[in-house]
């Protein structure tokens, strides 16, 4: 049987030039707005910003998922993610690569080539990467912690 289909519902409220509040049931609110290269400011989220770091957080959660289904303990996880945006001719700007790039802890007991087979299930399955028209790749530091 299928998995059901999830909804997600957030809101927007404009507040002033180019920012408004993002709110969702039950979660703290975001100031969003835009960047300073398309006139905004540097203090807010921009939407550039809030989808790359959509696919950070779903490339962490997906790989901390996969290793605890696979019973492959990990030490730490950190990463940082780099989106790029591109004008597309007859798109507009697009985020055409996102380079994600965790440095993952994990103590001497852990076969490092089964964590890297975890990063590059990860890689194949984040839902929010699989969303986007973005190449997204996964360049991951694996370290004895």
């Amino acid at each position: 049987m299928a998995d059901p289909a999830h909804t997600y519902e957030t809101r927007i409220e404009w507040t002033d030039a180019l920012k408004g509040t993002l709110t969702a049931a039950d979660r703290p609110p975001i100031v969003a707005g835009a960047p300073p290269e398309f006139g905004g400011t540097a203090d807010v989220w921009s939407p550039e910003h809030l989808c790359v770091a959509a696919v950070n957080a779903c490339v962490m959660l997906t790989f901390a998922a996969i290793a605890a289904n696979s019973k492959v303990p990990f030490r730490s996880y950190a990463a940082s993610a780099v989106g790029t945006l591109e004008r597309v001719d007859e798109r507009g700007p697009v985020l055409t690569r996102i380079t994600v790039t965790p440095r993952i802890g994990i103590g001497p007991e852990v076969d490092r080539g089964r964590v890297e087979r975890l990063v590059a299930m990860a890689e194949k399955r984040c839902f929010v990467s699989n969303s986007l028209t973005a190449t997204v790749t996964i360049e991951a530091e694996i370290v004895v912690a």
